[in-house]
């Protein structure tokens, strides 16, 4: 089931899309203001995000910068501003599409899916296309399920061999724990941190020139793990 974070301090409105989308097999997580949809998106897992501009204690397009700092899913501006230059500024700064209110639930609904089917079809092409990925002196071969580092083959458990490939994939994404246990195991998280960290630091030691201070896999403090900026060589 496809998760949506829906941000909007009208309550009335609020209200009525959860309702509408939930019929229409979403789930759906609000938040009223800029500050708790942040706390919410960086400690969840979400496919799309419905995003009100006028929202309190931080607005639409702060929010969207912090998502797009470290997340590619899909954002969709749901305003009550309707000029050109305010969509092409929202578009600009990271939007996938932008829906002006007044607006109809179906309207919405449509826009929900085809962006959610583009995230999902770019990805699923992505990794189509790119049996072999590569990061500085590592280099994965999906095809024979190896990975090796100046040549040398490194030896991963499957679970490593999951972990790295989820970060190489996706090299400008910020997973939390949760979101990477929710990959590599495909089994509900209930709140255990330590399998995730036990296969991080495993990994780190296997790939990493210095494990104490990574370069491959860099930590997110507060949030998560991510690809480092290694270059490639």
């Amino acid at each position: 089931m496809d998760k949506i974070l829906l941000i909007e301090d009208d309550v009335e409105i609020s209200t009525m899309l959860k309702n509408f989308l939930i019929t229409e097999k979403f789930e759906v997580v609000t938040a009223h203001d800029g500050v708790s949809a942040c706390d919410i998106f960086f400690s969840d897992s979400f496919s799309l995000v419905l995003l009100d501009l006028m929202i309190p204690k931080m607005n639409g397009i702060e929010v969207m910068g912090k998502i797009r700092k470290y997340n590619t899913v899909p954002i969709i501006i749901i305003s009550a501003k309707d000029t050109d230059s305010d969509k092409t500024l929202g578009l600009g700064l990271g939007a996938d599409d932008y829906i002006t209110k007044p607006f109809s639930v179906t309207e919405v609904l449509a826009r929900i899916k085809a962006n959610i089917r583009r995230s999902t079809q770019y990805a699923t092409g992505t990794a189509c296309q790119q049996p072999v990925l590569k990061k500085g002196n590592l280099v994965m071969d999906l095809d024979d399920h190896s990975v090796t580092k100046n040549g040398r083959k490194i030896e991963l458990t499957s679970k490593e061999f999951k972990i790295l490939k989820l970060l190489l994939q996706n090299p400008k994404k910020v997973y939390t724990k949760e979101q990477i246990y929710s990959h590599v195991w495909n089994d509900a998280y209930l709140g255990d941190e330590n399998a995730v960290n036990v296969h991080i630091s495993r990994l780190r030691n296997k790939i990493e020139d210095n494990p104490r201070k990574p370069s491959y896999i860099i930590t997110v403090w507060g949030i998560g793990y991510k690809l480092g900026t290694v270059k490639d060589a």
